[in-house]
């Protein structure tokens, strides 16, 4: 008889041949137990969907309500669906405006997607111009727009008419024109490491759009939701974009995403086709349920606002270390960089048996995560950093 491992690698479509092989079979708060009973902390909170920890007891408790009313009951938007209404009310409250109507998704490559044929269709225009090292999703359109060729050239052609501009770059600013649809930008490049947008240089790309006539899209599905010290990482600026993209924590651990517009914006979708965005699961009402508890929870809290101070103790305390060249940090949010490139496989394998969990960016392979729930508390801080230097010292 095949082993349960056997089975998920002959039964599981896998996005790579070299998982973590962890056999959860227990999670709660920050924590994570194998089948051997095994506790790790998780430090990156299921990849920026933990927000508010594992099994939040009122995410549960709001599931297991909308769990005795009603699940799926008709394609997105044709029912009238308190969960979604409650959380789109509640969403659009915390937003400036014009941000005022909410499309809810399943995900975050499906909020980008529907963000993209909306700069389009509003625009009537072709050309989207987005970033080196940004990682938008892994969808044909969303990896058009995502800024390194290792994960795109199997998979060309992708979507015509995209340009890619260097992060901070003021020259590349000049790219935008009025043939320009929409810019898409993370104003904390994830998956680059953590390298945050400078100021001046945003409030450049505003003003250009301003008068090219050119919507900016704000892909905040990793960083928003609290991750910066702000619930949304454009509140760190003078500026707000014209669509917003959220998902990853906005669901409270369950599968959601969504695309938001001004009402005139939004409605271009509506018409001329009718149902020029539509998605069979989008907006469960389920996972909305478990968003607006997650919602609740974060906002009513001092968990935004401690994000700051957390993550400054992770990054004083990890700095100095000798096998550490480099932190930076946006709230508790991490990318710490290792001095030798080549013991990142040991690292993995020292943290793992340390008892914690850790992730690798992207487009920086020398550089792993650090972010952790923001319900972390301060004894949960201390224990993961004496874990995480144990594993540095290892390498030493």
């Amino acid at each position: 008889m095949m082993t349960k491992r056997e089975q998920f690698y002959r039964y599981l479509g896998l996005p790579s041949f070299n998982p973590l092989e962890l056999d959860i079979v227990k999670a709660e708060g920050v924590y994570l137990w194998d089948r051997d009973g095994k506790e790790y902390i998780d430090l990156v909170a299921g990849i920026t969907v933990s927000n508010i920890g594992h099994r939040h007891p009122a995410v549960l408790d709001a599931i297991r309500k909308q769990l005795d009313q009603y699940l799926h009951l008709n394609v997105y938007g044709e029912f009238i669906q308190a969960p979604q209404v409650q959380l789109a009310v509640k969403l659009v409250s915390l937003l400036p405006s014009p941000l005022e109507a909410v499309y809810f998704v399943n995900s975050g490559s499906e909020a980008m997607e529907g963000a993209l044929k909306l700069a389009k269709r509003f625009t009537g225009r072709t050309e989207i111009i987005s970033f080196r090292n940004a990682y938008h999703g892994s969808t044909h359109g969303s990896l058009s727009i995502t800024g390194h060729e290792s994960l795109k050239n199997a998979f060309r052609p992708l979507l015509p008419d995209v340009a890619m501009a260097t992060f901070n770059n003021g020259r590349d600013l000049e790219m935008i024109s009025s043939r320009t649809a929409c810019v898409v930008i993370e104003l904390v490049q994830a998956e680059a490491g953590i390298v945050r947008a400078e100021e001046n240089y945003i409030r450049e790309l505003k003003k250009i759009c301003d008068r090219e006539g050119v919507l900016i899209i704000l892909d905040d599905v990793q960083m928003g939701m609290g991750r910066t010290g702000k619930l949304f990482s454009f509140e760190h600026y003078d500026f707000v974009p014209d669509i917003l993209v959220l998902a990853k924590a906005l669901g409270a651990g369950m599968p959601l995403g969504a695309f938001i517009a001004s009402r005139n914006v939004m409605d271009t979708l509506a018409s001329k086709p009718e149902l020029g965005h539509i998605t069979t699961f989008g907006g469960h009402p389920v996972s909305c349920a478990a968003a607006m508890a997650g919602l609740e929870v974060l906002t009513e809290g001092e968990l935004i606002a401690e994000a700051e101070m957390k993550g400054r103790i992770f990054s004083e305390k990890l700095a100095g270390h000798p096998a550490v060249s480099a932190v930076r940090r946006v709230g508790l949010a991490l990318g710490i960089d290792l001095s030798q490139v080549g013991k990142r496989n040991d690292f993995q394998q020292f943290s793992l048996e340390e008892g914690f969990v850790i992730d690798w960016y992207m487009f920086r392979p020398a550089t792993f995560r650090l972010a952790p729930p923001l319900t972390i508390t301060m004894e949960e801080i201390d224990k993961a950093i004496n874990k995480v230097l144990a594993a540095l010292d290892r390498l030493l």
